[in-house]
Formats: C-alpha cells, structure tokens, sequence
C-alpha cells in the first residue's frame, strides 16, 4: 500500500466531545448510580474502564519515546488503556488488529455469507450478563448453519462436509442502546475430501426458506438450553441472579434495552429523538434470506465473493467496531448529548438526545466483564480442529519475521512494518495498513524513529513534560455536582420533534 503523503499527528483525547462528558459528569454519574440500590454502587470493572479512559492517551500518564539517529528528533508516543467499548481509540485499534488476523491468517479464499442474529429483549437482558449462556447461543447459531451447509451439501452428493466461520458478539445498537446479537462470518459452502486434500465446494444461492429453517433449529436449541437452565419462567426470577450480584448495572441494562432513562429528573421518560416522522410506514415484509419469528431475526444476504480481501476486511471491521464514534457525538447549546445515528432510521430518526448521566449509563452497560471474549470460532476454524492447517490462510502479506529479542533499541523493520508472531500486530504497522502513513518516519529527515525508552516512573515523566512546556498533570474526574432543575429532558422537550 503506498503510504499518504500526510504525516502523523498524536491524538488529543482531552479535546473531544466524549472525554469532557467523563471529565465533567462521571462522579455525578457514579453518585446518581448509587442512590438506585442503596449505595450498592456500578460494578468495578466499569468504574477502571472509565476512569482508564481518562488517562488513555495523555503524556502525563506515560509514553514511549522514539528518536531518529539521523537527525535527533524525538518523539513521545502516550501510553494506552486498552479498554474494551468505552475507548474509541483502542477499540478501534482492537478492531483493525483483529480484522487484519482474521483477513491474512484465518479465512480462507473463499465466499464468505454473514449471518446476523437479533434476539428478543427478554434474551438481550439475559445474556447481557451471563455470558456462559451467551456463548452457547453463539454455538447455538453456528452450529444451525453448519448442520444447513452440510445437509445441502449431502443433497448435492458432497459427502462429509466440513463448514465453519466465526461469530462477533455485539452488545450495542445504534442509538448505544444495550442491543446484544449476532455477527456471524460463515464460510458459504463446505470443505470435503478430494483426491486425499480437502476442497472448497460452492453451494447454490441460499434462499429464504434456507434462512426461515435456520432460525426454526436456532429457537429449538435455545429454548432448550433455556429449559435446561431453568430461565424459561417470569423473566425477573430468571434475571434474579444478575440482580443479586450487580443490581444497579441490572437496572441500568433494563433501561437502556427499553430506551428509557433511568437516571436524574428524566427517570422512566424515553430519550428523545431528532427527525422522527408523525407517521410512518409499518415494518417491510422479510426480504431475501431474511427471516422473523417471535422476536427472533436472522438476516443472511450479504455475501462477499472469493478474492474480494479489502471487502471481507471491511466487512470484518464493521462487525468488530466499537460502540461509540467520536464523530458523531455533539454538545447542545444547554449541555445534553446529541448522538448521531450511521444511517437514518425507516421512521425518519436521525439523532438522539442524552442528558449527560443518562450517557454515561448507555456506555456503562456496554462495557463487557473482564475476561469475556466476543470473537468465537467454529467449525473447521476452530483451533485444533483436524486439518484446520489445511483451510486457514499461512501466507498473509502481513506475516513477521520473529522479534528481536532485545529490550532496549529495536530493529527498524520491527518497528516500522511487521508484526510479532507473539504479540499481534505493531502499533507503526497498523497505523500504516489502517490511516496509510508511516508513524514512525522522521519528520525531518524522512530516516527511521527507534524506540529508545518507556517512561513510566512519575518524577521523569514530569520533569520532561515541564522541560517540553506540556501538561504534566493526569486529567480526574470533577466533583460530583447536583443536577439543576432543567436537568431532565422528556416528550414534550424542543428536541423531540416527534
């Protein structure tokens, strides 16, 4: 890829809309949250993540210093907070990452059909928390595709198929709405012996018969495994052990899945939107390799052809992005939040509007719990599948030499475009394969910037920042404050155009 001619800049975080939103209202937030359970407060883990957010690119908390042998420049690079939803940086970082492995060392050459799967609110709710649970409808979706692959496969007179693919968990709609369902990546058609190697086998174009079957074995396995977990009655004695052990995150999913405001003046009135028609036109019928039923949706229409890398990659990027795009959040003259939908809404709903802590609780329930993957394989992808070798891409343009093994100068190749075997992609080489610039060329003279340190002890770090005239101190939330009469928005608000 030829490199833009634009170089480099570092991020400003404390310059966006998000991070004055934190800054300015997460203690108020924090405060508010607390007050619905008792003083139970938010789980840990959301708190780390906002507070983590923060600090998330800013030099006082941190950095790599980089240095051009040629010339002496020098550059700081910030340290990151690896949060997972709430940071757009490293979740968009994240997400290029992974959609780079799975494009150069995973999916093979071959069409692949994605499958989506929407769930009823009661399900959302559920498995907002449980995450055992969540995987086994993951599985559950698999599985249902691969039984259809294989038994048209056998209709067709291929025996002994083998299909397989990935499933993304999204927790998150449009409207940053708690929104969990199914990205599924499946490859559209079976692997199967021949002459001794394993061959891709095309099948003929699915239909909506296809997809209406699919759902029907996707609703029997879950309502079985439903039964088999005895979540089949009220929905609230099925919730309960959610409620017991973070009963204030509880409540706020409960809100976010209804559209309704929990928080503040505003309590049970829903968030306003922007562009809504008086009157609009009912839901359309499914379309092709569309399927409903009882709140179940499952959509497969979209296929990208073998041979089409930078769209399966753009397709893998659009199921693992993050929740939030700094872009399209804005302030209001009288400090609501304004968030812009990706595309119009088929009732005309173009934007949403937040009061601050109302926000903040839409992002809090997407965060997901430590130690929770939302990237599964299955199938003949999975890792120690039999002859997974024999499918998965080994040749990705992508592939490193190994990394040097010294900790202080590093090589330039390593640095600069290749990615360690051990440790996923190098920051310099996705900046270049995602934005197409090179971070690590010298501004001056065009040579090489090498890492030459990390700086993490606080005295270096201030004393560098106060010689370089930068701020040198870590932002922190403000002071909780009460919320001021005007604080709720409802039905009837200026925004609300409905």
């Amino acid at each position: 890829m030829a490199l833009a001619s634009a170089e480099y800049e570092p991020r400003s975080p404390g310059t966006t809309v998000l991070h004055q939103i934190v800054r300015d209202h997460f203690e108020t937030f924090r405060a508010e949250a607390a007050q619905l359970r008792d003083g139970e407060g938010l789980p840990a883990f959301v708190e780390r993540a906002f507070r983590g957010f923060l600090q998330c690119g800013v030099l006082a908390g941190g950095f790599a210093r980089f240095r051009c042998a040629g010339c002496g420049v020098d550059r700081l690079v910030a340290f990151s907070c690896k949060g997972r939803a709430l940071c757009p940086s490293c979740s968009g970082r994240r997400m290029a990452e992974r959609a780079a492995h799975l494009v150069d060392h995973v999916l093979p050459n071959v069409p692949v059909r994605q499958w989506v799967l929407s769930l009823p609110h009661r399900l959302r709710y559920l498995l907002a928390w449980d995450h055992d649970l969540c995987r086994g409808v993951a599985a559950v979706l698999a599985q249902a595709v691969c039984r259809r692959l294989r038994d048209r496969a056998g209709d067709a007179g291929i025996p002994d198929g083998r299909a397989g693919g990935i499933v993304v968990i999204q927790r998150f709609g449009g409207a940053l709405n708690l929104n969990l369902h199914f990205h599924a990546l499946m490859l559209d058609g079976v692997f199967a012996p021949v002459g001794g190697a394993l061959g891709f086998q095309a099948l003929n174009e699915l239909t909506t018969l296809d997809g209406e079957e699919v759902l029907a074995t996707i609703q029997a396995l879950v309502a079985r495994r439903l039964r088999r977990r005895g979540l089949v009655g009220d929905a609230d004695d099925a919730a309960g052990g959610w409620a017991d052990q973070a009963p204030v995150f509880a409540e706020l999913a409960a809100a976010s899945i209804e559209g309704k405001a929990v928080l503040g003046a505003g309590r049970g009135a829903r968030s306003p939107r922007i562009g809504r028609l008086p009157a609009w036109t009912a839901p359309q019928p499914p379309g092709p390799c569309h399927a409903r039923s009882d709140g179940f949706s499952l959509h497969a229409a979209l296929v990208i052809p073998a041979g089409r890398r930078d769209r399966l990659e753009r397709l893998c990027r659009y199921v693992l992005r993050p929740p939030v795009a700094v872009d399209r959040l804005h302030l209001t003259s009288d400090g609501h939040v304004r968030v812009s939908l990706r595309q119009p809404w088929r009732d005309g709903t173009t934007d949403f509007i937040f009061t601050p802590v109302d926000f903040l609780g839409r992002l809090a329930v997407l965060v997901p719990r430590p130690r929770v993957n939302l990237l599964l394989y299955y199938g003949i992808l999975v890792a120690r599948a039999g002859r997974r070798k024999e499918v998965v891409r080994g040749d990705g343009a992508a592939r490193a030499e190994p990394a040097s093994s010294s900790a202080g100068g590093t090589d330039a190749d390593r640095e600069a475009g290749m990615r360690s075997p051990e440790r996923g992609w190098r920051w310099a080489a996705l900046m270049r394969r995602t934005f197409g610039f090179d971070a690590l060329e010298c501004p001056r003279c065009g040579g090489r910037l090498r890492l030459v340190a990390l700086i993490e002890d606080a005295a270096v770090i201030g004393r560098i920042l106060r010689h370089l005239g930068l701020p040198d101190t870590v932002p922190s939330p403000r002071p909780a404050r009460a919320p001021p009469a005007t604080h709720a928005i409802g039905r009837d608000d200026e925004f609300a155009l409905t």
